[in-house]
């Protein structure tokens, strides 16, 4: 499947999940625990993911935005999960599980993520060769 979710829209849509996850304790009353202490962790790796991005959003360009996604892939895939693995699932399952999935599908079909974009070769100038040379 073809990547539809611009590198632009990504870096926004990453700050906006940042500052929900960071402020999802109180907005939701989660009270202690994972449940309190999960979402703000994430929520500032998502920030400080957010800034370092080599993405029109990023203020400091250094972090390769398909490593961001594969990040945001296993972060969300982890929040979302987090009710159930750690039991607080009948009172906080809803906005926890639905950042985690929001943030997995962001980190799936975002250009140039690494689960939908071509693979793309760093070897300059044909070091390699091709795969008809291997004998």
């Amino acid at each position: 499947m073809k990547p539809f979710i611009s590198t632009t829209f990504y870096g926004v849509m990453n700050y906006a999940v940042a500052i929900t996850l960071m402020a999802s304790p109180w907005l939701f009353g989660f009270s202690r625990g994972a449940a309190f202490f999960l979402p703000l962790v994430f929520g500032w790796l998502q920030l400080i993911m957010a800034i370092f991005s080599k993405h029109e959003m990023g203020f400091i360009k250094v972090f390769p935005v398909a490593t961001h996604c594969f990040f945001d892939v296993l972060g969300g895939f982890i929040l979302m999960t987090s009710p159930f693995i750690y039991g607080y699932y009948p009172q906080v399952v809803w906005p926890q599980f639905l950042l985690g999935l929001l943030v997995v599908l962001l980190g799936i079909f975002t250009k140039q993520s690494p689960f939908t974009d071509e693979p793309r070769h760093v070897f300059r100038d044909g070091l390699l060769g091709s795969t008809d040379d291997i004998s």
